[in-house]
């Protein structure tokens, strides 16, 4: 469902974000991406969403290929991404009309759009909610409505960058139960390894902008080779 091939991506400083990155995911799997800050964690989302066009390198995901302008176009039929930031997703007046903005971009009409949204919003325990200002949500409450959100895209692919963060720990609880019960692949970006380690079957430890080593969440338990990355174990 992911494929990377020695993915490169520099910004115009001349800084290297990513460096030669390569990775598979298989359909139906959920990975954990971790690393220090800097590591390139962000960046890589952004190649694998179209927003940055990498400078080197192969990249399919859900058999597109976000280099090719018309395979670009069409990512959010088929990739969801929930940014660190809930805030940066929820910009309409009401939980309903942020939920359905994707939707009505892809044309649908009104029925199914509601259909999606009704959907969505039970996907994440917000049935009932569909009225209420975005603004005025607590951070889990928010992080669910951005789900939604990009659940009614149906995406084939989830990316989560720093799911928990701003959580309280009942939010945070309530995340994890969210995930595992979401389809789909996914992807999680997470300095909460706790989290990784409860949603991921397997991890990928990136750090300067390369993939230093992949492999079953137990390799977390190496307390040496998460303090070399910058990281702590999630293993007591």
């Amino acid at each position: 469902m992911i494929d990377l091939r020695e993915l490169r991506y520099s910004y115009p400083d001349g800084r290297i974000a990513l460096d030669g990155v390569t990775f598979s995911v298989a359909a139906g799997e959920s990975v954990g991406l971790i690393g220090p800050n800097g590591a390139g964690k962000t960046t890589l989302f952004l190649c694998l969403s179209g927003v940055f066009r990498p400078k080197l390198g192969c990249v399919n995901i859900a058999g597109l290929d976000p280099a090719d302008a018309a395979k670009r176009r069409q990512l959010p039929t088929k990739v969801g991404v929930v940014f660190q930031n809930s805030d940066d997703q929820l910009f309409s007046s009401t939980v309903a009309e942020d939920v359905a903005f994707g939707p009505l971009n892809l044309g649908l009409p009104a029925d199914q759009v509601r259909q999606r949204v009704a959907d969505s919003l039970g996907q994440v325990g917000m049935i009932g909610q569909d009225e209420r200002v975005p603004f005025q949500l607590s951070g889990g409450e928010k992080r669910r409505a951005a789900i939604a959100g990009v659940l009614a895209m149906r995406p084939e692919v989830l990316l989560l960058d720093e799911p928990s963060m701003f959580l309280d720990p009942r939010g945070r609880r309530e995340l994890i139960r969210l995930i595992n019960g979401l389809p789909g692949t996914k992807l999680i970006a997470s300095h909460d390894l706790a989290l990784v380690r409860d949603t991921c079957s397997r991890v990928i430890v990136m750090d300067a902008g390369r993939v230093v080593i992949e492999g079953p969440t137990e390799l977390m338990k190496d307390a040496a080779l998460m303090e070399k990355h910058g990281l702590e174990t999630p293993f007591v």
